[in-house]
């Protein structure tokens, strides 16, 4: 699939379909997300359950270095974003960075991009509907875990299923109690480390610089620690699919990117360094769950109970956020030819229908699969997708390379948003995405990981680049709605 001629370039200009503010979605979508929900959408993205769930087993590989794991990694995430609010805040469209892709890199990138993209939030449906199965089955064991899993699935596959708005009420309510949960979560923590109630006598910085000291494991661990954390940060993307539904896209972009260095270093490094600070990164408490661990030790009433019903909240908020955005990908294949016509259809209610029941249906063989086949299958669809916010990433970074100098050479007006540095910053954010993605084939727990992603991603780049042969000739003279193909 090969790129479009690098001539006469086309960006949509305002009132063209994926246009300025005040433009209305492309071909049905319609504007139904509020500022209220985008900007929850976009503080609560870069809280998932993996932070509450999965941040244990980074401390316990880096111990207190995790926290130089966390900045790094999240201050990858901050340069992405940049790249991503500049290329989103010029031209919103429902595909984002796969649309970009295809735009300025070629066809074989957009679709393959965007089907890797589709299917990693699929499978995340099962891991979520599955987690939040689990919570709710130890709450009441008289219904079957796979039970909840389906009645999860069905009641946010109707939200989604009524209208763009539904889907935004819900999501603004599950990142409002995230949000809510971490800072207080930081707040007590922080009392309690300066010896105010409820903590005791202050803690210094003993369980910082003891225990074997802050890298306790050597510097290594902290790359180590990287790949434990960095697809926590996969979601942090998903305002930009969601700002092309909102009356004012281009404001909810330069909100959220510009709001991104202060989310990340709150949620993220604050809560982590809480963590780390007030208990020994070694004790199995820490690795099993901190976030309870630490409450627990602060003698806070209840406190595995009220971090099951925040990890369920984040799980079913992500789960929820999983199918918008994979149903949006899928929305945006479809438009531009790269996925099956009936994927861009709407329903009365303005949402892709038939592209969430798609994502859907994998969703629940995935989540089967998760209960007959936990080892086998379902582990290959965890591996196989498990490196795709690398390639994510790494698209983003070639795509706003060349993206930038057609924006500015053609509507220089329409950036709003800057990436820092062009371009010696996003060829050292390329340079980093590179050696992480090195380091996970050297290391022993990542290879596996890493060598199944590219094997599905090399298939779905062949699958697409076979489709392209069969096009007519004169397909990239036909412009899908709000793709503005370089030309």
């Amino acid at each position: 699939m090969g790129a479009h001629p690098p001539t006469t370039k086309t960006v949509p200009t305002t009132g063209e379909p994926g246009g300025g503010p005040g433009s209305q979605p492309q071909d049905g979508l319609q504007a139904g997300l509020k500022n209220r929900h985008l900007s929850m959408i976009a503080i609560g993205g870069v809280i998932g359950a993996g932070l509450f769930v999965g941040s244990g087993a980074g401390i316990s590989a880096a111990g207190p270095g995790i926290l130089l794991s966390y900045a790094l990694t999240g201050l990858l995430v901050v340069l992405v974003m940049r790249m991503l609010g500049e290329m989103a805040a010029a031209s919103p469209t429902s595909g984002s960075f796969s649309a970009y892709a295809d735009r300025a890199l070629g066809r074989w990138a957009g679709f393959t991009i965007g089907w890797l993209y589709w299917f990693f939030w699929s499978v995340v449906l099962a891991v979520e509907a599955t987690a939040a199965a689990a919570i709710l089955t130890g709450w009441v064991p008289a219904v079957p875990q796979w039970a909840w899993a389906l009645l999860v699935m069905i009641v946010l596959t109707g939200t989604n299923l009524i209208s763009v708005g539904s889907f935004g009420e819900f999501e603004f309510w599950f990142a409002g109690i995230k949000v809510v949960a971490i800072v207080v979560f930081i707040a007590v923590g922080a009392l309690a480390i300066f010896g105010l109630p409820p903590g005791g006598d202050p803690v210094g910085v003993t369980n910082l610089t003891g225990h074997g000291g802050f890298l306790p494991n050597g510097p290594g661990a902290i790359l180590s620690g990287m790949l434990l954390v960095v697809f926590s940060f996969m979601g942090s993307e998903i305002v930009t699919l969601a700002a092309s539904e909102s009356p004012n896209p281009v404001q909810a972009v330069r909100k959220a990117v510009n709001s991104v260095i202060w989310r990340i270093a709150i949620f993220y490094i604050g809560s982590i360094a809480v963590i780390v600070t007030l208990l020994p990164w070694n004790d199995p408490a820490v690795v099993k769950s901190p976030y309870v661990a630490v409450l627990k030790s602060l003698d806070i009433p209840y406190a595995g109970t009220v971090m099951d019903v925040v990890v369920l909240t984040a799980v079913l908020s992500c789960l929820n956020s999983g199918l918008y955005t994979a149903s949006r990908m899928a929305f945006s294949l479809g438009e531009r030819g790269d996925a099956p016509k009936a994927f861009k259809k709407v329903n009365k209610g303005g949402v892709p229908a038939v592209a969430i029941w798609a994502s859907v249906a994998f969703g629940f063989i995935a989540t089967i699969f998760s209960y007959t086949s936990k080892d086998t299958i379902f582990q290959f669809l965890l591996n196989s997708s498990g490196a795709v916010a690398l390639f994510v990433w790494l698209v983003i970074c070639f795509s706003q390379l060349r993206m930038r100098r057609v924006i500015e050479r053609d509507t220089p007006e329409r950036l709003t948003v800057r990436m820092w540095l062009y371009p010696w910053l996003t060829y050292a954010t390329i340079g980093m995405i590179v050696f992480v993605i090195g380091y996970m084939f050297y290391d022993p727990d990542g290879r596996e990981q890493m060598i199944l992603s590219v094997v599905a991603a090399v298939v779905v780049l062949a699958i697409g680049l076979v489709l392209d042969r069969r096009r007519p000739r004169d397909r990239d003279a036909a412009e899908a709605p709000g793709t503005g193909a370089l030309k």
